[in-house]
């Protein structure tokens, strides 16, 4: 039975750009080891982000693994609080918190405080414990921007209606505002504590920025995404006994990994950005894929220069992930029985800088998998190709072995 790996390449697919004479990043990038999987195999498209739930990573991420997150969504908070090995009480509730810069109008002016260094970041959240921490409030330093904010006591509710920060950039703060979802006390009390905390942290982080010379790119924190302690199942009872593991710089899909029992391999040198180290997680892959049935090898890179609004950087990212992680994987693994397949977990338009619900490319090749007339990876080809419209479990049943897809 042949083993499988995806590509999972966040935030790559795009809309057609004027000054890329009417081609989408994607199509534009030189990008010939992603070009030989659709060459090679066959085609279609994958609905990551269903309607009625949040356009975010971890729904996207969940749904390429077949998780179903339409009835298994937990909240970002709790799945990064998994990975970072915090545990939650059942009457805990975690968000993901990011640090941001709010410009003196007001305005949310970036989403991740210029990708702000772990070392300034981690002595930011240090002072945020000292001042705020109590009984019923504690933050967790993670990686760069994103870090953690756990409130405890039944007193709080996760039915709290939120704003994204990275779909929100360019917006008043008073347009953004936390709302509850119910008339409960205890929405409203999770309300009024996340202002008071809103308030009470940039004026910790100004305090801290004063007595530093260099400037400091965050002034908030931002908290969404709330929930409590995940109940998802494991990927062994999902896929008839079959074990997997996870490659990621962050958090988030760290945490999806852990919250179903799939192995999490931690690489030095993962960033979540442009500078991740990319050979370590191509052999990080390839001795993963040595003990499992199948490797998810997720690459952050290409999402975050897409919130920018940086095509160039963007351009450079999509052609990194091809000929640092897709071509040497392919190369390495050329005589073996694996099946690969590539595509993202969501778009990012650069001309949006957020994410949408359009259904992304997908490419997959190996044993079984027949070949169709499409040749290259891209947004416009892969909807022409055998594999069609595909959603749910459809994917991983398919490169697993557990179904074939029927045309």
């Amino acid at each position: 039975m042949a083993k499988a790996l995806i590509f999972l390449a966040d935030g790559m697919a795009d809309l057609p750009l004027k000054e890329l004479d009417d081609k989408t990043p994607l199509e534009a990038a030189f990008t010939p080891a992603m070009d030989s999987i659709a060459a090679k195999g066959s085609s279609g498209t994958f609905l990551t982000l269903p309607e009625g739930l949040p356009t975010s990573s971890d729904v996207a991420n969940m749904s390429v693994l077949g998780l179903y997150p339409e009835k298994n969504y937990p909240g970002r908070g709790p799945i990064e609080a998994v990975s970072q090995g915090i545990k939650l009480s059942p009457d805990d509730i975690a968000w993901r918190c990011n640090l941001v810069t709010i410009s003196s109008r007001g305005m949310l002016e970036d989403y991740s405080a210029g990708h702000i260094e772990d070392s300034v970041s981690g002595q930011v959240i240090k002072e945020l414990k000292n001042e705020l921490d109590s009984d019923q409030v504690t933050f967790y330093p993670g990686v760069s921007y994103r870090n953690l904010l756990v409130l405890h006591g039944s007193e709080f509710s996760d039915k709290v209606d939120y704003h994204k920060p990275d779909s929100s950039q360019g917006k008043h703060i008073c347009e953004l505002a936390w709302t509850a979802l119910d008339n409960s006390p205890e929405a409203k009390r999770t309300v009024n504590l996340l202002n008071d905390l809103f308030e009470k942290s940039a004026k910790v982080m100004a305090k801290y920025s004063s007595r530093h010379p260099k400037a400091l790119p965050a002034n908030h924190i931002w908290p969404w995404s709330p929930g409590r302690l995940p109940a998802i199942g494991t990927f062994a009872e999902r896929y008839q006994g079959k074990t997997g593991a996870v490659i990621s710089a962050v958090d988030v899909i760290k945490g999806i990994g852990k919250c179903i029992g799939m192995d999490v391999i931690d690489v030095p040198g993962a960033t979540g950005y442009i500078d991740t180290n990319y050979a370590g997680k191509t052999a990080a892959a390839l001795e993963a894929l040595k003990n499992h049935d199948f490797v998810y090898l997720h690459v952050e890179a290409i999402d975050e220069c897409s919130h920018e609004g940086n095509l160039e950087l963007k351009m450079r990212a999509i052609e990194d992930f091809d000929s640092k992680i897709v071509a040497p994987v392919l190369e390495a693994l050329k005589n073996e029985d694996v099946i690969f397949a590539v595509l993202p977990d969501h778009p990012v338009p650069i001309e949006l800088r957020k994410h949408t619900r359009i259904p992304v490319p997908v490419a997959v090749c190996g044993p079984g998998i027949e070949c169709d007339e499409v040749k290259v990876f891209s947004e416009r080809e892969a909807p022409k190709g055998r594999l069609g419209a595909m959603k749910g479990d459809e994917l991983m049943k398919l490169i697993l072995g557990l179904k074939q897809k029927q045309f």
